[in-house]
């Protein structure tokens, strides 16, 4: 595991913190973790396939109703 010191400053409200060119993240976000008094930094990964997308997705809570609700009797359609 590489460690290296780096500066923390004052932007406006906001603490920042300079991330030295050898632990550059891609992308313009990350993902911010708290555990104990450490702190997690990873970079926020973009969906590349619709699996991913859809696993990213909160659950819908609503009720729906059923599919065959209004629909015409098999007897009832003609062709």
């Amino acid at each position: 595991m590489i460690k290296r010191r780096a500066r923390l400053f004052r932007n406006g409200h906001h603490q920042a913190v300079r991330i030295p060119h050898e632990f550059e993240l891609l992308g313009d976000e990350i993902i911010l973790y708290k555990d104990g008094e450490g702190l997690i930094v990873e970079p926020v990964k973009e969906p590349t396939h619709l699996l991913e997308l859809l696993a990213m997705l909160e659950p819908i809570e609503d009720d729906f109703p059923d599919v065959d609700a209004g629909l015409p009797a098999p007897d009832d359609v003609r062709l």
